[in-house]
C-alpha cells in the first residue's frame, strides 16, 4: 500500500513498537550484558528482529563419486552440485539481517549487539532464518542508515571497544561437502570395526571446514574489515541414498561459521577518552563519518 514502509526483498512491515513509543525499550541483553554495554557509552533503544522463510533446497545434487569403487569429496569446487543451495542460505540469512538492521535504523540506532541467527524448520515447509538482537546508540548523535551488527555478547562488545576495535558487521561462511562411500569407508564405519579413524569422513569434515573458512574470509573482505571474531561454528551431518549407484550412500556435511568482522580505531590499548570517531568501512559504508561523543 502507498506510504507503507518496505524492506529489502519487497517485504512490507510496520515499524517496531519501540519506534512509536517514548522512553521505553526492549532488549535481548542479560543484566550483565546491559551493564557492560552501557559502561562503554551505548544505551539500548529497542529489540530488533528480521526473518526470511526459504523453500528447502533440493537434495538432487550430483554424486561426487565417479563409480562405486572410487571415492569422491565435493566442497570448494562444488562438483557435488550444492552451490545453488549455499547461495540460497546466504540470501536468506542476509535478508533476515538486513530487515533487523532496517529496524535498528528506524529506531535511530548506531548498531545491533548480541545478534542471534537461529535456523528452524518452518511448519508449512522450508526453513525459517531469523536475526534478533538489541539496537544501541550513543546519545547526542544522529542515527545511521547502515548500522553495524555484532554477534558478540554485551561483555565481549564492551571489551572490544575498550581494546580499540569496533564491529563492522556480521560475516558468514557456509559450505556443503559430500562424499561417496567407497569400500574403505564402508569397512571402517561398521560398528564392529573397532576404535579406528574413518579417514574418508575425516577428509570430508576437514574439507568442508576449510571451504567455510575461505568463504568467511571473503565475507570479511567484502565488509572492508581487518579481521573476524568467530562466535559460532555449526555443523550438520546427514546421509542419503546415492543418486548414481544403487546400494551406496553419500555423506553430506554442512558447515556454517558466523562471526563479527572488526576493524581497529586505535593502534594500542587505550582507556576511555572523551570522544571516538568511527569511519565508514568498505563498499557498504558509503555514508559520511560520524562521531560518538562524550562517552570515550
Amino acid at each position: 500500500m502507498e506510504g507503507e514502509p518496505t524492506y529489502a526483498g519487497g517485504v512490507s512491515e510496520e515499524l517496531p513498537a519501540a519506534a512509536e513509543s517514548a522512553g521505553t525499550w526492549g532488549s535481548t541483553l542479560s543484566c550483565q550484558e546491559l551493564a557492560a554495554v552501557t559502561g562503554v557509552g551505548f544505551a539500548p533503544v529497542g529489540q530488533v528482529f528480521g526473518a526470511a522463510v526459504y523453500a528447502a533446497g533440493s537434495s538432487t545434487a550430483n554424486c561426487p563419486g565417479a563409480s562405486a569403487s572410487s571415492a569422491g569429496v565435493a566442497a570448494g569446487g562444488d562438483p557435488g552440485g550444492f552451490e545453488a543451495v549455499i547461495q540460497a542460505m546466504y540470501q536468506a540469512r542476509h535478508a533476515a539481517i538486513d530487515r533487523m538492521t532496517a529496524e535498528c535504523a528506524a529506531l535511530g540506532g548506531h548498531g545491533v549487539v548480541g545478534v542471534q541467527l537461529p535456523r528452524r524448520l518452518f511448519s508449512l515447509g522450508g526453513l525459517e532464518f531469523t536475526a534478533i538482537g538489541t539496537a544501541v546508540r550513543v546519545a547526542g548523535n544522529a542515527g545511521l542508515a547502515d548500522p553495524f551488527t555484532s554477534a558478540l555478547s554485551g561483555q565481549d562488545f564492551a571489551r572490544l571497544i575498550t581494546a580499540g576495535w569496533v564491529p563492522v558487521g556480521l560475516a558468514l561462511g557456509i559450505a556443503i561437502g559430500s562424499r561417496h562411500d567407497d569400500l574403505t569407508t564402508i569397512r571402517q564405519g561398521r560398528p564392529w570395526a573397532g576404535n579406528a579413524e574413518v579417514l574418508g569422513w575425516t577428509e570430508l569434515v576437514n574439507q568442508a571446514r576449510r571451504d567455510a573458512g575461505r568463504r568467511l574470509a571473503q565475507d570479511v573482505e567484502r565488509l572492508g574489515a581487518e579481521g573476524v571474531v568467530t562466535a559460532d561454528m555449526g555443523m550438520r551431518v546427514r546421509a542419503r541414498d546415492c543418486p548414481a549407484t544403487v546400494g551406496r550412500r553419500d555423506h553430506i556435511v554442512e558447515v556454517t561459521l558466523i562471526g563479527t568482522a572488526i576493524a581497529r580505531f586505535s593502534q594500542a590499548h587505550r582507556q576511555p577518552s572523551p570522544a571516538l570517531a568511527i569511519m565508514p568501512l568498505g563498499p557498504r559504508r558509503s555514508q559520511p563519518a560520524w562521531a560518538l561523543q562524550g562517552h570515550y
